[in-house]
C-alpha cells in the first residue's frame, strides 16, 4: 500500500510539476504529516525532491527527473494497451498513439511487456455499429485541436429544422464517440445571440440557458473556421457526467409516447433482434404472462406513431397493435394494401 502511494506521489509531481503538501495530501487522501514522511522516503531513495519555501512554494522534482514505468502492476500494464483506439485516435489527429505505445512497451520490464502484448493478440475494439457506414467527419481533426487549445470556432452547421444551415460561434469543450458517431460538446460563444434548441441528437440539443453546453453531430459540420483568441473552460465541467446526463435525457425525450401490443411467442423473441434497444427492453419488462394462445400483452415506448408504424411492421403477423387506435388503423391499412397487391388477378 505504501509503495503504491509513494509511486502515486512521484507521478503527481511529474505531471503537476509543483504541489504543496496539502494538495498532495488531498490527492492521496492521507494526512500532511504522512506526505512529509513519504517525501523524506523518496529523498532517501535518491529521488531529487526539492521543497520551495514561501506562499508560492511546494514540492517539485529537480533536473527534469522522470521515473520509468517499473511501478506498474501486471493488470495496469495490460489495461493500458486497451486505452488507445488507433482508428478514433487517428481521426482525432493523435497519429502518434502507436509510437507512444511502443515507447510504453519498451519501458516495461520484460515480464510485464509479455503480458501486455497478449491483450492486443486477444482483444480488439471496433467502435462502429453493425450495418452502417461510418460518418464522414472531415472537420474532426480541427475540432479536436480547438478543444485541446481552447480556441473558439465558427461552424456552418446542418440541422433538421429550418433554416437547415446555420452559422454558430462555439466554445468547444469536448468530443464523444458514441457507437461509431462523433459528437461535439460546445457552448455558444458570448457573441452568439441567445436561441432555443431542438434536441433530436442529430441537431443542436436544447440547453437550460443561452450559454449552457449543447451537443452537435460532427458529421453535420459543413465548414469550420478557427476564431482568434482563447476561452476559459467552465469551472468544474465534467465531460463524462455531461454525456451521461444528456444520453439519459435524450432517450427520455425521444420516447415520449407508448403503444400497447399483443405479441406471439416468436414475436416477443424477434423484438430483441428487430426493434431498437429501448423498445426491446420494454417488451420483455412489461410482457404479461402468456394467454391460452401463447400471446402476451406489452407496453412499448415509441418515438411517434409514424416511427412505430415502421418498427412494428418488421414483426409482420407476430404483432397486433391494440392502442393507440390511429397506429392500429395505419398498420391495418398497410396490411390491406399489401394483401391486395399480392392477391392474384382473376381472369
Amino acid at each position: 500500500m505504501r509503495a503504491s502511494r509513494l509511486l502515486s506521489l512521484l507521478l503527481l509531481l511529474q505531471t503537476r510539476e509543483r504541489m504543496t503538501a496539502r494538495e498532495l495530501a488531498a490527492e492521496l487522501e492521507v494526512s500532511v504529516r504522512t506526505v512529509y514522511r513519504d517525501v523524506d522516503s523518496l529523498s532517501a531513495a535518491g529521488v531529487p525532491v526539492y521543497a520551495d519555501r514561501g506562499p508560492d512554494g511546494g514540492y517539485r522534482l529537480l533536473g527534469g527527473y522522470r521515473t520509468r514505468l517499473t511501478g506498474l502492476t501486471a493488470a495496469e500494464a495490460e489495461s493500458l494497451t486497451l486505452s488507445a483506439l488507433p482508428g478514433p485516435a487517428s481521426q482525432l489527429g493523435l497519429g502518434d498513439v502507436l509510437a507512444a505505445e511502443l515507447k510504453l512497451m519498451a519501458a516495461l520490464p520484460p515480464d510485464l511487456r509479455t503480458r501486455a502484448s497478449r491483450i492486443r493478440e486477444r482483444f480488439h475494439l471496433d467502435a462502429p455499429g453493425w450495418f452502417r457506414t461510418p460518418d464522414d467527419v472531415p472537420h474532426l481533426h480541427a475540432i479536436a485541436d480547438a478543444v485541446w487549445n481552447q480556441h473558439r470556432i465558427e461552424v456552418l452547421y446542418r440541422r433538421w429544422r429550418r433554416p437547415q444551415q446555420v452559422t454558430r460561434h462555439l466554445e468547444p469543450l469536448g468530443v464523444v464517440l458514441k457507437a461509431g458517431t462523433w459528437y461535439l460538446i460546445a457552448r455558444p460563444a458570448p457573441s452568439d445571440p441567445p436561441r432555443t434548441g431542438t434536441g433530436t441528437g442529430t441537431a443542436e440539443t436544447p440547453a437550460d440557458t443561452a450559454h449552457d453546453p449543447r451537443t452537435y453531430r460532427v458529421s453535420r459540420v459543413l465548414t469550420l473556421r478557427a476564431l482568434p483568441g482563447h476561452f476559459d473552460r467552465p469551472h468544474g465541467f465534467d465531460l463524462a457526467a455531461f454525456w451521461a446526463t444528456y444520453a439519459e435525457r435524450f432517450e427520455a425525450d425521444a420516447y415520449r409516447e407508448h403503444a400497447t401490443v399483443k405479441l406471439s411467442p416468436d414475436g416477443l423473441t424477434r423484438t430483441q433482434i428487430l426493434l431498437p434497444p429501448t423498445m426491446a427492453r420494454a417488451a420483455l419488462d412489461t410482457a404479461t404472462p402468456p394467454g391460452p394462445d401463447g400471446w402476451v400483452h406489452a407496453t412499448l415506448p415509441i418515438e411517434s406513431v409514424r416511427h412505430a408504424h415502421v418498427e412494428f411492421l418488421k414483426l409482420g403477423a407476430d404483432v397486433e397493435v391494440i392502442d393507440p387506435p390511429h397506429l392500429r388503423d395505419m398498420i391495418a391499412a398497410t396490411a390491406r394494401t399489401l394483401a391486395a397487391r399480392y392477391t392474384p388477378d382473376e381472369d
